[in-house]
């Protein structure tokens, strides 16, 4: 299936591992030109020639921290200055960590609130004048199934990603009739370093080995199996595309039919 993206030019997200790494991967094989971002210089270093190896797309790396909104504006602006106005937005910031409600403080649930819903926030607010003045655009959310089933033990998540679910549903709202969609894409158990990190923790609080751990995780998956980061960048490069230019405003899991919830 053509996917009539090639040539268009994107920004990913904390592409330097996991889920963004697999977006980029699966965009630039569509034919997609790419910025690339991280706050790890080497590690963007070796996805940008990995990238470039496997694919003719031209492949940009700006190490950004999105923490930080003078760096949400270079980041900008170095992509679009070299690969031209930015058709498609990934917005993806990584998983605040696990906790337990009492073990947070206030500077833990503002710290998150800049990189989950901020950074979502500033990064569409460059891109949107563009895409309205061509009539084209994509904004995609990584999230989390958490917005649809909240995880034990995943308090921050758990709340700040149904805030970037809200604003990501109003503002598909108001950009739809200018040929912009919106949507968020809800990975389950994937296996990344976020995975890793939450069976540890349990694992900490069990007792149980991280083997165990990821074995109680898969049984409790209609598919039987942890995610694979591929799984969901195949969903997001189709909706990336010409193909779905009437899906806006959707939040839909790639979770191996573990969210026991229809919407």
């Amino acid at each position: 299936m053509d996917f009539q993206i090639k040539n268009k030019s994107a920004i990913v997200c904390a592409s330097s591992q996991g889920l963004g790494k697999a977006a980029a991967m699966a965009l630039a094989a569509e034919g997609v030109n790419l910025a690339i971002c991280s706050r790890n210089e080497e590690k963007l270093k070796k996805v940008k020639k990995e990238i470039e190896s496997t694919t003719d797309s031209k492949i940009i790396s700006i190490v950004t921290d999105l923490n930080q909104l003078k760096d949400i504006k270079n980041l900008y602006q170095k992509a679009s200055s070299e690969l031209g106005p930015i058709d498609i937005l990934i917005n993806n910031a990584g998983g605040p960590p696990p906790s337990t409600f009492a073990s947070l403080n206030d500077e833990d649930w503002l710290s998150a609130f800049n990189l989950t819903m901020m950074s979502s926030i500033r990064l569409s607010k460059l891109v949107l004048p563009e895409m309205k003045n061509r009539n084209w655009g994509r904004i995609i959310n990584i999230s989390s199934v958490s917005v649809k089933t909240p995880v034990p033990g995943l308090f921050l998540s758990n709340s700040l990603r149904m805030g970037v679910l809200g604003w990501s549903k109003a503002l598909s709202d108001e950009v739809a009739s200018n040929g912009i969609t919106v949507n968020s894409v809800c990975p389950g158990s994937t296996r990344t370093k976020r995975i890793t990190q939450i069976f540890q923790s349990q694992s900490e609080a069990t007792g149980k080995t991280q083997a165990e751990i990821e074995s109680l995780a898969a049984a409790n998956i209609p598919m039987l199996r942890i995610g694979e980061p591929e799984d969901l960048a195949a969903l997001i490069a189709f909706l990336a595309s010409e193909k779905a230019s009437y899906m806006t405003g959707l939040a839909i899991q790639v979770d191996g039919g573990s969210a026991r919830t229809f919407y």
